[in-house]
């Protein structure tokens, strides 16, 4: 469950991700009563298996949860976690339209949600599931070429990841070639590797427990600071906005 608000009093409105059914926004009547089997189950983060149906007189788009039982799996850490975890699931709720598909992004979710238990591996974790899910909604360009000319991409030298320019490379900025929103074209093209998995291309060969976090998240080490720099720019450009509450709510806690 990505996100619930009340409905009714006794009822909620749920914005849920399904493996099989991508982004799903739902009801579910009586979750709120003290008594109800839902109210336990129905938590963020938690994965459940659910059944749906549809609410008579309603838009389609809104179903009817049946059914939720908890489908096993570790608990989700918490604590210093949390609010990246909200972070993950404000991208969701926006950039993903409902009842679209995307398997792959599911066991992505799943697996960063397990890294944010690691300090050493947050950074590279959200970077990572930033970059998977630009990819899968098709607004992030092959690493591996240059997007206006085709040209591949060569390691050692700086490129630009821009918002509607794709990668293109950064001599422009002087010189040396450093500055925000640089990569080196060799950590582009090692995102560009892990991106590609063969069973990537083909959601009929994503199996349950397989994603490409870990090789990807090894990728983005290198070059963590100017890629969220970059992830952020394209997220924003994407959204439509540069406001998203967790961030801002991650940046009034940082405050002194």
């Amino acid at each position: 469950m990505l996100h619930s608000h009340d409905w009714s009093e006794s009822s909620l409105i749920l914005d849920m991700f399904c493996r099989e059914q991508g982004r799903v926004v739902a009801i579910a009547k009586g979750a709120k009563r003290p008594y109800s089997q839902l109210r336990p189950v129905l938590m963020p983060f938690q994965r459940i298996a659910v059944s749906f149906g549809v609410k008579r007189g309603d838009d389609v788009e809104v179903l009817l949860l049946r059914q939720a039982e908890w489908a096993g799996g570790p608990a989700f850490c918490g604590g210093g976690a949390l609010l990246p975890g909200f972070y993950l699931n404000e991208l969701l709720m926006k950039l993903l339209p409902r009842q679209d598909p995307h398997p792959v992004l599911f066991e992505a979710y799943a697996d960063t949600l397990q890294a944010l238990a690691e300090p050493g591996l947050l950074h590279a974790a959200l970077r990572a599931f930033e970059l998977i899910l630009l990819r899968q909604l098709g607004h992030l360009p092959d690493l591996a070429l240059q997007t206006l000319d085709g040209r591949p991409v060569l390691a050692g030298e700086p490129y630009e990841l821009h918002p509607e320019l794709g990668v293109r490379p950064a001599h422009h900025l002087g010189e040396s070639a450093e500055g925000p929103n640089v990569l080196n074209g060799s950590v582009l093209l090692a995102m560009e590797d892990a991106l590609s998995d063969g069973w990537l291309n083909d959601p009929r060969r994503v199996k349950p427990g397989h994603s490409p976090m870990p090789s990807l998240m090894a990728a983005c080490v290198p070059a963590l600071v100017d890629l969220k720099a970059i992830t952020r720019s394209l997220l924003h450009y994407h959204l439509g906005t540069n406001t998203l509450r967790t961030r801002q709510l991650m940046m009034e806690l940082q405050q002194p």
